[in-house]
């Protein structure tokens, strides 16, 4: 935890408070006491979390988050969104562990602010419906706090949305939520064929059940019941209010969960659209360096996918910088007709070695840039400068020798080419465009290293196939894990970038069930959610109930 001082909560305050005066006759009105200090003075944001996707965030709740010195939060998985430098208090628990009453909270709240601190409190879902957001900001008033409020997506509407269950339709027009507390609910006035959202009944859904018959509803009516909605452990039951006490003491249904009373619950069976997303639910190991997998993890969640990465490569500066400092020191006397970058990070290198030197995009000037693909392309792009070649077919080595022009000394003032790259990287490139009359400066602009070993759960998920699926993005990240941590086990779907990665698997006594069309890390989660979604609907005109594959039974193993 840090220590902020008045001038940091002041100055990130400006973008979320309006100023507060001083009261009439203070020491701030009187001109002739330059020396008194007024008292700092907080401010409290009260802020919509939403039910548990963060990505449900409204844009002015980031923009509170990102500024404030105390983050106030009631559930763990808040602590997430947090950034760096921010104080974190937990809002929900006493240091007894007992849970806090909405007055203890709102004096924690006032706690915070009077310290001239820039306070945003999250609560789940939407601050003034069923939630503690009103007494905690009336607290805040009569401490003469400020404070505002920032709507969130209630789970009471977002749960039921995530699970295809609309609230209303053309012929049912009228919605009741009901809070499940300590005392009596009379469920007279919900007799009729509202549609009717209960949070907090899983425990006592026999109960409301009982109590919606005894009203007059049919027990035939639809019941639906989304625990953990919203995420991708998100599940929903479906059952009538009959047998819904039943059924959902078989499913073990736990809190937290929304329940939906009303034939709008028929509707799921076409507008369920979260959990039938062709990888959800499904794990998948991601291993490669933390920032290459940033692209990668979006895509595959975008399916469904939670993406856990494994680091199995670092990249680290060469052992001997001479090489580098020559080649580059030739690149700007104009030592070369060609500059070739076959990955992201030899940009970054070149760009790192770039920026030691006090140089910009503008030593380029004159040279030809090749780029091995697409995303080597955009962080060239990034860097100001446009690629003058690009493979047109495979994003490979191999296909930008297809594409590269051969030496023709009429033509080409030089005939030299500086390609910087990794350690570890193949001959094949250079040997083709020595081919074509280049010659080259095969120069190491960093080097891979195998990175240590992940943690002993993550290890043991590896091998007793508690991971769903595997992505390589290479061949060095396939011998890395296996070296690193073992083999996956045989019911994990494993899925490689391109035929030179899926051979190495293989030689590693992998089965590879997916290989992308194209080497890219966005085609690879696609082609994976191809062979998931077949994969389901296999399942489905089978008439089995669809699993994942970590969820296969006892003993069970796919052959290699």
């Amino acid at each position: 935890m840090r220590t902020v001082s008045t001038s940091t909560a002041t100055r990130k305050r400006k973008a979320s408070e309006p100023e507060q005066a001083a009261p009439a006759g203070s020491a701030a009105d009187d001109a002739t006491a330059p020396d008194a200090v007024t008292r700092p003075v907080g401010h409290v944001s009260f802020v919509g979390a939403g039910p548990g996707d963060a990505d449900l965030l409204t844009l002015r709740a980031k923009e509170l988050i990102d500024a404030a010195d105390v983050v106030i939060i009631e559930s763990p998985e808040q602590a997430a969104l947090v950034p760096e430098g921010a104080d974190v208090v937990d809002g929900g628990h006493g240091e007894d562990g007992g849970v806090l009453t909405p007055s203890a909270r709102g004096r924690l709240v006032v706690k915070h602010a009077k310290g001239g601190k820039n306070v945003v409190r999250l609560l789940v879902g939407d601050p003034f419906t069923f939630a503690t957001g009103p007494e905690e900001a009336q607290a805040c008033n009569k401490a003469n706090i400020s404070f505002e409020i920032v709507p969130g997506v209630s789970s009471a509407s977002a749960v039921p949305a995530y699970a295809g269950v609309p609230l209303t339709s053309r012929s049912h027009r009228e919605v009741a939520i009901v809070r499940m507390g300590e005392t009596k609910i009379d469920w007279a006035p919900y007799a009729g064929d509202q549609t009717v959202v209960i949070l907090s009944a899983v425990n006592t859904i026999k109960d409301v059940a009982n109590g919606l018959m005894e009203a007059g509803r049919a027990p035939e009516t639809p019941v639906a019941m989304t625990r953990v909605g919203t995420t991708t452990e998100q599940s929903t039951l479906v059952s009538t209010l009959e047998k819904v006490a039943a059924d959902a003491k078989a499913a073990k249904m736990a809190p937290p969960a929304v329940t939906v009373v009303g034939d709008v619950v028929n509707l799921r069976d076409t507008l369920s659209w979260f959990e039938t997303k062709p990888l959800f639910g499904w794990r998948v190991l991601v291993p490669r360096t933390k920032e290459q997998a940033a692209t990668l993890a979006n895509r595959l969640r975008s399916y469904g996918a939670v993406s856990e990465e494994v680091p199995t490569i670092s990249v680290e500066p060469p052992r001997n910088p001479q090489q580098m400092d020559k080649a580059v020191r030739g690149l700007v006397e104009g030592r070369y007709e060609w500059v070739a970058f076959t990955s992201v990070n030899a940009v970054k290198a070149v760009r790192e070695k770039f920026d030691e030197y006090g140089l910009d995009a503008r030593a380029f000037s004159g040279l030809k840039v090749a780029a091995v693909g697409e995303k080597t392309a955009e962080a060239i792009a990034a860097w100001g400068i446009r690629p003058d070649l690009v493979p047109s077919g495979e994003q490979s080595a191999r296909g930008l020798l297809e594409d590269w022009p051969p030496y023709d000394a009429l033509l080409d003032p030089i005939n030299r080419v500086f390609l910087p790259r990794a350690d570890i990287a193949t001959e094949a490139l250079v040997a083709g465009l020595v081919e074509l009359g280049w010659e080259v400066d095969d120069v190491t602009a960093y080097r891979t290293v195998r990175a240590a070993p992940p943690p002993a759960p993550t290890r043991e998920a590896i091998k007793s196939g508690k991971f769903d699926a595997v992505v390589f993005t290479s061949s060095s990240t396939v011998r890395n894990l296996v070296g690193i941590a073992g083999k996956p086990h045989a019911t994990t779907v494993i899925a490689c970038i391109g035929p030179a990665t899926a051979q190495t698997a293989e030689e590693h006594g992998l089965r590879v069930d997916v290989v992308a069309p194209s080497p890219s890390a966005e085609v690879l989660a696609d082609a994976l959610a191809d062979f998931g979604a077949k994969r389901r609907r296999t399942m489905i005109d089978a008439g089995d109930p669809v699993t994942k594959p970590s969820q296969r039974t006892k003993g069970s193993r796919r052959r290699s």
